[in-house]
């Protein structure tokens, strides 16, 4: 859900209708797990089969575009809810390939991040923006950071659910702190 509320705040900035506020918060809630499943061979991904997904990522669609004005003034506190999802969609990720393949990192990696990330980066581009996940308070590497974490954790016998948990409150601790004080990595000198 904090993912689809993110996915309609960026329709409503541009002035969209109520059709594109749902495309976009739909989009921004399941697309990342859509395209792991499929990247990983689950041809019936998990979205599209439960309709419990849409069917809350369109009810906050909808909630946020009747409620945007007074939601508007408490952007603080979606920004805590969005790094707790981060974190929870990149575990859930993770987790994905470690059923499927064991203790392997590239495969944990790459599932976890397109868990989080994917379906941000998918309405930046469609409302035609640089992905916010590639450029600001040390999004996407705060993804991969949980997953190094958690990877290290389970390398050292760690029990899954508690190195799950570990991750998570140390990656969402270290993301709220780079949004407060607005940390980003370095970039490219041009």
């Amino acid at each position: 859900m904090a993912f689809a509320v993110t996915g309609a705040f960026k329709p409503i900035e541009y002035k969209s209708d109520i059709v594109g506020i749902i495309i976009l918060s739909t989009i921004t809630g399941v697309a990342g797990v859509v395209i792991r499943d499929i990247t990983f061979g689950k041809l019936s991904p998990t979205a599209v089969v439960n309709p419990l997904y849409i069917t809350i990522t369109v009810s906050t669609a909808i909630a946020i575009f009747f409620l945007c004005p007074s939601l508007k003034k408490h952007s603080d506190l979606f920004l805590k809810f969005d790094a707790i999802a981060l974190e929870v969609f990149t575990i859930i990720g993770s987790i994905f390939a470690y059923n499927m393949f064991g203790l392997n990192f590239l495969a944990m990696s790459i599932s976890g991040v397109l868990t989080a990330v994917g379906g941000g980066i998918l309405r930046d581009v469609f409302v035609n923006e640089i992905p916010m996940e590639f450029v600001k308070e040390f999004y996407a590497s705060a993804s991969f950071l949980s997953i190094v974490i958690l990877f290290s954790l389970l390398s050292i016998n760690t029990n899954l659910s508690l190195a799950a948990i570990i991750a998570m409150i140390m990656t969402t601790s270290i993301r709220l702190i780079a949004v407060k004080f607005q940390w980003n990595l370095p970039r490219a000198r041009n």
